[in-house]
């Protein structure tokens, strides 16, 4: 209902430099970076040739000749021996830096982010559009976040992060760990990597289709996935009773369909909610669906909008 701040300083940062630098990162995702204006960023899964999900990134387009590749922080040493092998491999001019270990982030989210900015920075934020990206001396500024609320995600190193941290507490903003964040995108139905997103699903199993951009000339994993044929689908169920946990099996009447990737008792709207990877051959979204918690088994609600409305600009 106000702000809030996430010291997720564990993501990583990867910096692309040089004359091929948009069309390095263009080629690595699935979603269309090339065609964005400098001062955008785009969310995007990164495939293998195969097609499966290595990671899921946003990109931002600092300038023509550079743009930060944001990475989870489990995947950095991953993705970091992917992207190498890859630009080797189709000879892009641009240097490559990975710079995760000199980069703190603090996410700065909720309704009052931009007055509480002003207020620190002195400075007007009013001119930041959604997912869009700015920089100055000491900070990167992007109009991000995986809360699904509106606010921003401030890049720095780690001398003027804390500053900028013991500022932001100073003008009244709550630091948050990260089980809330967790709520928070679960509530606006983000996938998380390692649980909802795996290098053994495509972006075609898991409602990520909106990101693969076919009319691209070609990207990493596209031949694969023109040809794939989802196996798996990610459904969105809400429960009147019980908590939903990561494991727990999906049944459509009495029969097993899948199981929770993701599960929480949202604060919200008080219901337990969550990510569920099924059978897309054996779904029906007109079926009773049920989750089995402790032995006992809770109907389950499916539902194709978010369980919350998200609060971004």
């Amino acid at each position: 209902k106000s702000v809030g701040m996430f010291d997720v300083s564990h993501m990583g940062e990867f910096f692309f430099t040089g004359v091929d630098a948009t069309k390095a990162i263009d080629y690595l995702m699935t979603n269309d970076f090339e065609s964005s204006p400098v001062g955008k960023a785009v969310y995007s899964p990164l495939c293998g040739s195969e097609g499966g999900i290595i990671d899921d990134a946003i990109a931002y387009k600092l300038d023509e000749k550079q743009s930060l590749l944001c990475v989870n922080a489990s995947n950095i040493e991953k993705d970091r021996e992917w992207i190498l092998s890859v630009l080797k491999e189709q000879g892009f001019e641009c240097q490559f830096t990975d710079s995760s270990d000199n980069y703190s982030l603090i996410a700065v989210q909720g309704p009052d982010t931009q007055r509480i900015l002003a207020q620190v920075f002195d400075r007007s934020f009013h001119d930041f559009e959604y997912y869009s990206v700015h920089r100055d001396e000491h900070f990167i500024f992007a109009r991000t976040g995986y809360t699904g609320e509106d606010g921003f995600e401030i890049f720095g190193d780690h001398t003027h992060i804390l500053k900028l941290w013991l500022d932001l507490e100073k003008a009244g903003v709550i630091p948050c760990g990260l089980a809330a964040r967790d709520v928070l995108r679960l509530e606006v139905a983000y996938p998380l990597y390692g649980q909802d997103l795996t290098d053994k699903l495509t972006p075609l199993d898991c409602n990520l289709k909106w990101t693969v951009k076919f009319n691209k000339s070609d990207f990493s994993g596209k031949t694969a996935l023109y040809h794939y044929k989802p196996f798996k689908r990610l459904i969105k169920l809400e429960l009147d009773k019980g908590i939903p946990r990561a494991g727990q099996e999906v049944f459509q009447h009495d029969m097993k369909i899948g199981e929770v990737t993701s599960g929480t008792m949202s604060v919200t709207t008080g219901k337990g909610i969550c990510l569920a990877l099924v059978d897309k051959e054996v779904f029906n979204k007109d079926e009773l669906h049920f989750l089995e918690i402790r032995g006992k088994k809770h109907e389950a609600k499916f539902t194709t909008n978010p369980f919350v409305a998200g609060g971004h600009k």
